[in-house]
């Protein structure tokens, strides 16, 4: 897990460590993760950072009414930096190399490519109460935007509608889930039932130990995720140490020593 500098949700985004082929890119898949940064500033900052790391960066773009800068990851991972205007929230880490005020401020909107809209909307729009608040062209696409809560760059998933790709397959570079937020088990317990109410299948409640999941697909087999915001990351160690060793729900503790022997070094 990677995330802002409290560990807070809406920041964190997860790495699967496995050999896997490459993603075979197409619709029926998630296509691009946005992350928030704060003014076109930080997005020059990001492009010269990247481009000197070697890293494939795009050129900065006004995309759906905002600053936007693409980039891809060594394993082709598809990711998009987005000025929110200061909106949504934020936790910089003082221990990043990056100055505070062009930190990741924590993840954008969230691309999907489908074939077509119509199966996908009802599941958005009734099941999930998202909103449709606009529709915009990119990359040759129709992409409809929708959101939640209060709305803005951190609370919206796009939708790019593109029949005329083949059907995506997982692997290295792919995007396996998206998760959406519940405030606590009391809340998911809620979107259990509704989903249920909707003949949708879904895993029943799964427990994370620094959350509890949900996990259904949409119509096209896009896999959702709906996750507490709590107990979180800082349950079993202090905030200021996250991230130092490897720490392990206690069902794991057993096979520590067999799971830290099969660990990649990072880097």
């Amino acid at each position: 897990f990677y995330a802002g500098g409290k560990a807070s949700p809406g920041t964190d985004i997860t790495f699967f460590d496995f050999p896997a082929a490459p993603e075979r890119r197409g619709t029926n898949a998630i296509s691009r993760t946005g992350l928030r940064v704060a003014g076109r500033d930080s997005l020059a900052f990001w492009r010269d950072r990247l481009s000197e790391a070697g890293v494939a960066v795009g050129d900065i773009r006004d995309l759906d009414g905002r600053a936007s800068l693409d980039f891809e990851d060594p394993e082709g991972q598809r990711l998009r930096l987005v000025d929110d205007g200061g909106k949504g929230d934020s936790s910089p880490w003082d221990g990043s190399s990056v100055p505070e005020t062009h930190q990741i401020r924590g993840l954008g909107p969230i691309v999907m490519s489908v074939p077509e809209l119509g199966r996908t909307e009802p599941i958005l729009t009734e099941i999930m109460n998202m909103r449709k608040v606009r529709t915009y062209e990119a990359d040759g696409a129709s992409v409809h935007a929708f959101e939640m809560g209060e709305g803005g760059p951190a609370a919206e998933l796009h939708v790019a509608v593109e029949p005329d790709l083949p059907r995506a397959g997982q692997g290295a570079g792919g995007v396996h889930h998206v998760a959406f937020r519940a405030a606590d088990v009391e809340e998911l317990h809620e979107w259990t039932e509704r989903v249920k109410g909707f003949h949708v299948p879904s895993s029943g409640e799964v427990e994370r130990y620094y959350f509890r999941s949900l996990y259904f697909r949409e119509p096209n087999g896009i896999l959702f995720e709906i996750a507490t915001d709590g107990p979180g990351f800082a349950v079993d160690e202090p905030m200021e140490s996250l991230g130092e060793s490897l720490s392990l729900p206690p069902f794991l503790e057993p096979k520590r020593a067999q799971i830290e022997a099969n660990l990649k070094p990072l880097g």
